[in-house]
């Protein structure tokens, strides 16, 4: 698929006052340091030399139990038994990975990026960006307030298992959105948790509105940010052409960047450090900008709004979701505790969350403890709820088999 693509090189000048800076030792003072970190106890989760703080955001989201499910959760192609297409554990090491490439050479702090990259999708439902279209539609429709996958990563973190997390991981993966590419990113330096609490608020109550708005507070967050769109451009395109979507050779427009995967990570990766080295922002050229937005414009005109994809989701995944949240949602306001959401979502997540804070998790509003359950819910999980407390729906998906 990558024949005839071209490759990008830093600019030699570049290469050499980098190599310069390393022999000096230069430290990049626009790095987030450990010691500013701050935890909403800071008198806990100490950072030490053998586990520092971001170090331990890191193991922390390792094992939640919420991590191991990024493995059965689809990213676009949800009903293909094919296991060469991505799933989102495969995209967040990307993300991470693309994100600490460039970091290094930026001279960023990779613990806090790597905590943000691994964090950023634990919050996404099944089903990829259709299940969050889907919930989002049940949840405002019964409450007025807007579900977001963003936005409900930070709460897995900092409400439904509430492990005391930095703020600077928490805002990294807030303002992660990947669906918003800009030219240029300046973090909001110093964000505190009261503004960090009133952007999550309003992205609750305003939706895209104010998820629009977000900024990260540390340069790191913002290469989590880009890298985010990077690790799916390509990768989509190839799993597109596993899932026979498109073709192997489909002519894709964009020239600077690339065109398939491998091209697009190394030549955005080559214009972020090229336009963002030595300074306190993220910049991009103006023509990788374009070829971005154009890259994205084609993924969604060919790939994402495809009928073949789509078809599944509208007519047959959105009625099981409505169907599963008015059933979980019954079940929850009759304090029906023999009710699969009780057994498998709120004895666990209270039993886990009273491990370290006295906090009643049924306190919470019945529809967000059902939006909270079904979010974490496995592609397969949604799929075998569905068929126990359904076995006579019409509403079934027959996946594409490997033979």
């Amino acid at each position: 698929m990558a024949e005839n693509e071209t490759y990008n090189k830093l600019s030699i000048e570049l290469q050499e006052k980098i190599k310069e800076d390393r022999k000096r030792h230069h430290i990049n003072p626009f790095a987030f340091k450990d010691e500013n970190a701050v935890r909403r106890n800071n008198n806990i989760d100490k950072a030490n030399l053998w586990r520092p703080v971001f170090v331990r955001d890191i193991e922390k989201i390792m094992h939640l139990p919420y991590y191991n499910r990024y493995a059965d959760k689809t990213q676009v192609f949800s009903f293909k038994n094919n296991d060469d297409i991505t799933r989102r554990a495969q995209h967040v090491q990307l993300v991470s990975r693309i994100s600490r490439n460039i970091g290094a050479v930026l001279g960023l702090n990779l613990d806090l990026i790597e905590a943000i990259a691994l964090g950023h999708d634990i919050g996404h439902t099944p089903f990829g960006h259709a299940g969050e279209r889907f919930l989002n539609e049940l949840y405002n429709n019964e409450t007025g307030r807007f579900f977001n996958h963003n936005v409900h990563s930070a709460r897995v973190l900092d409400t439904i298992f509430a492990r005391n997390f930095t703020l600077q991981t928490l805002d990294g993966v807030l303002c992660h959105n990947g669906e918003f590419e800009q030219r240029e990113y300046i973090p909001k330096y110093n964000k505190t948790f009261e503004e960090y609490d009133l952007e999550t608020e309003e992205c609750c109550t305003q939706g895209t509105k104010a998820i629009k708005k977000l900024v990260p507070s540390t340069l790191e967050g913002c290469v989590v940010r880009i890298c985010d769109m990077i690790a799916y451009l390509g990768k989509d395109r190839q799993d597109a052409a596993l899932a026979g979507i498109i073709d192997a050779d489909y002519k894709f427009k964009t020239e600077l960047i690339g065109r398939h995967n491998a091209a697009i990570i190394n030549n955005l990766t080559v214009d972020i450090i090229e336009n963002s080295y030595g300074k306190d922002h993220l910049l991009l050229s103006g023509t990788a900008f374009n070829d971005l937005r154009t890259a994205k414009e084609e993924n969604n005109s060919i790939i994402y709004n495809s009928e073949n994809i789509n078809e599944n989701y509208n007519n047959i995944i959105r009625p099981m979701f409505a169907e599963l949240y008015y059933k979980l949602l019954s079940d929850l306001k009759k304090k029906d505790e023999s009710s699969i959401i009780y057994r498998h979502h709120i004895n666990p997540v209270a039993s886990a969350l009273m491990e370290y804070h006295n906090t009643d998790y049924l306190a919470q509003e019945p529809n967000q403890i059902v939006v909270d359950f079904i979010a974490g819910m496995t592609d397969d999980y949604f799929i075998a709820l569905h068929k126990h407390l359904f076995p006579n729906s019409k509403y079934k998906i027959e996946y594409e088999p490997y033979f």
